[in-house]
């Protein structure tokens, strides 16, 4: 009987698999819900808004992306997001005005911005569908907008099982 050898056409078929989860953040989010400083869960008072702020331990945030927002349907004056900052600043990398969900699909939009196309250039690229990590539904977009002028096809799910996406007409 002969041996047969295993051929992996996966391997062989060109395919670059690009996966999102990679891409999410690595520094730790915390928040920082404005709510929890309002009087009667409607109104922001300045002076003890303030004095709230003056007497909270910063420190805890030190190195994470701090995200600011306002959990109740109350006004918050846009001051209140810039005096939040100040103090954040010197211990937070880096402080957004929005819940940690919103920040993530600006981080991935930011990243997805930055990333290389020209890299896949007439590639065959499949954008891993499956992730443990809570990839927004944006960043698929987002991707697909971003190569979709350079590479030869797109796919989403994995090289075994893919679902077509995109594909460059051919050209005579």
């Amino acid at each position: 009987m002969q041996e047969q050898t295993l051929v992996n056409r996966v391997d062989q078929s060109g395919l670059i698999t690009i996966d999102l989860e990679k891409f999410f953040p690595s520094t730790v989010l915390l928040s920082f819900d404005i709510k929890d400083y309002l009087f009667h869960g409607l109104i922001l008072k300045e002076k003890e808004f303030r004095e709230a702020l003056k007497n909270h331990d910063w420190s805890i945030y030190d190195g994470a992306v701090l995200c600011v927002f306002c959990s109740t349907d109350a006004i918050i004056p846009v001051w209140a997001y810039m005096l939040v900052n100040t103090y954040s600043t010197p211990f937070a990398t880096e402080t957004y005005t929005g819940t940690q969900e919103e920040y993530i699909k600006y981080y991935y939009k930011k990243t997805i911005a930055n990333l290389d196309a020209q890299l896949y250039k007439d590639k065959k690229v499949v954008i891993k569908g499956c992730s443990n990590k809570p990839v927004p539904a944006s960043a698929y977009a987002d991707i697909t907008s971003k190569l979709s002028n350079e590479a030869q096809s797109i796919m989403y799910g994995e090289p075994c099982s893919t679902v077509p996406v995109f594909k460059r007409p051919r050209t005579l």
